[in-house]
Parts: C-alpha cells; sequence; structure tokens
C-alpha cells in the first residue's frame, strides 16, 4: 500500500477542473497578447509560414490564423498524396534553413518529403517567435482612413455552422493574405472598397494550371494590393489572374519571403 501511494506522488495528482483551468490560463493569456501585433498573417500554407519565420526573426511580432484545425494548407499531401513535394534550386536553401532534407533529382528539380517539410516549415515559424491560432477564420478586416489596421476574427466551426456570432477584432499593421486558392482576405476587401492593386480593382481570378508560368508569376504578383495589404502564395496569382501550379512549392516559399521584405522594408520606413 506504501509503495502505490509514493508511486501516485511521484506521478503527482491529477484535477481534471485544475486540467480546463490550465488550457484557459494560457490560451487567454496568448490570446490577449496577439490582439495588437505587428503582423497578420490569414493562412499558415508555406507561403504563410514561411513569411511568418523571416517577419518574426527581424523582432516583429506575427500572428498567423489558420482555419481549419491542421495547418500547413495543401503542402502535407504532396502530389495526390504521394508525400512528396518539387521545388527549383533558387527555393532549396528556404527548405534548408529549416532542416529540411532535400534530394537532387536532376535536372535541376529537387524534392522532399511533404510531411517533413510542413512539420518543419511550421517549426521553424513558430521557433522564430510567430504564435499561431488554428480552427480561426479572417471574416471581416478593420479599416481605417482607407488603410487595413486589423482583422476580424471568428472560430471556424461558428463560420461552419451558420451561426450569427459576433466576431472579435486584432489590431495589427499589416496583414498578409496567404489563404490560397479562395484569397479570402482579398475577396472581403474587393467587396468592401472595389480598389485592390489590380487591373480591374478586383481579385482576377486564378487561370488554368501552368507551372512554369505559374511558379514566376507567384513571386512577382506577391506585394501590397490595398494600403497595409499584402498577398503571397497562391493567393497572389488568385488575385492577379495568374495560373496555377500544383505539387510544385518553390515559388510559395520565395513568395512568402518576398511579402516578409516587403513589409520588413514598409514598416522599417513608417
Amino acid at each position: 500500500m506504501r509503495m502505490k501511494e509514493n508511486e501516485k506522488k511521484r506521478q503527482g495528482s491529477i484535477d481534471d477542473i485544475e486540467v480546463t483551468r490550465k488550457i484557459l490560463d494560457r490560451f487567454y493569456r496568448e490570446f490577449r497578447e496577439a490582439t495588437e501585433t505587428d503582423v497578420v498573417i490569414g493562412g499558415a500554407g508555406p507561403a504563410g509560414l514561411a513569411a511568418a519565420r523571416y517577419l518574426a526573426r527581424e523582432g516583429l511580432k506575427v500572428v498567423i490564423f489558420e482555419r481549419k484545425l491542421s495547418p500547413g494548407g495543401g503542402m502535407w499531401g504532396g502530389g495526390m498524396t504521394f508525400p512528396v513535394i518539387v521545388v527549383q534550386e533558387g527555393a532549396v536553401p528556404l527548405l534548408e534553413e529549416a532542416g529540411i532534407r532535400v534530394e537532387d533529382a536532376g535536372g535541376g528539380y529537387y524534392t522532399a518529403d511533404s510531411i517533413e517539410a510542413t512539420a518543419k516549415l511550421l517549426s521553424s515559424a513558430l521557433d522564430a517567435g510567430a504564435r499561431m491560432f488554428n480552427a480561426v477564420s479572417v471574416e471581416d478586416v478593420m479599416m481605417r482612413n482607407d488603410r487595413i489596421t486589423g482583422v476580424v476574427i471568428n472560430w471556424s466551426a461558428v463560420e461552419a455552422a451558420g451561426l450569427h456570432v459576433d466576431p472579435l477584432t486584432v489590431r495589427c499593421r499589416a496583414v498578409i493574405d496567404a489563404t490560397g486558392h479562395p484569397a479570402e482576405i482579398c475577396h472581403i476587401v474587393e467587396r468592401k472598397t472595389g480598389a485592390l492593386a489590380t487591373p480591374s480593382g478586383r481579385v482576377e481570378g486564378e487561370r488554368s494550371m501552368w507551372a512554369e508560368v505559374g511558379e514566376q508569376t507567384v513571386v512577382e504578383n506577391t506585394g501590397e494590393v490595398y494600403p497595409g495589404l499584402y498577398v503571397a502564395g497562391m493567393a497572389a496569382n488568385a488575385v492577379h489572374g495568374a495560373p496555377r501550379m500544383g505539387p510544385i512549392f518553390g515559388g510559395m516559399l520565395l513568395s512568402g519571403r518576398k511579402a516578409a521584405k516587403d513589409i520588413i522594408r514598409s514598416l522599417g520606413g513608417e
């Protein structure tokens, strides 16, 4: 009996309510700290994660809101669930910086394990100091004097259920739309202003797959599309009417880095 009591003491007593309290204490402390930040990133795919890593490394306060329960975007699934991704030579250093093993597949193509790549991109962004909240959707933006000054957020489950629950707001100095093909934040700003930095002032719409062109234009199209709003990754091509590119991810990573550099340059000048 005495041996069992000693073992129980070593393991520590567990109270179910204390478990709940510990979760709530930490969550609300970290969530409160996130309500005012330098940069909000909508979407935790490869472009958003790359941007978060570079921004946080420069000492900026970065918060990522990911609509899904599992962050990582489409990179987890590789090509049609084969857990392999392809990148071009220019993007190899971005993977290697995160400790991702890359194989030279010949002909200028490089491959990596999609699961390792996604996990380490997530880890590297968090290790750099970025903060992430999953199952949270950006449903609107906050604007002052024709500039984006924050985002309006709600639980993704509330959105999926079609419930009318008033959201909360987060103030920031810049927003990155890295929501992928849907370009969700840019669509919101389009509806409110019709003044995106595109030929029509609206989201031009993603074109059919053409990896060679898509990989180039995703970097070219990365940048500020409305004061305070930047677009990166597949959202950049969707906004500017360029092709998608499938399971090659080099352009996405380079796009995230470019968005980070643009914001660092812009905020440094404020």
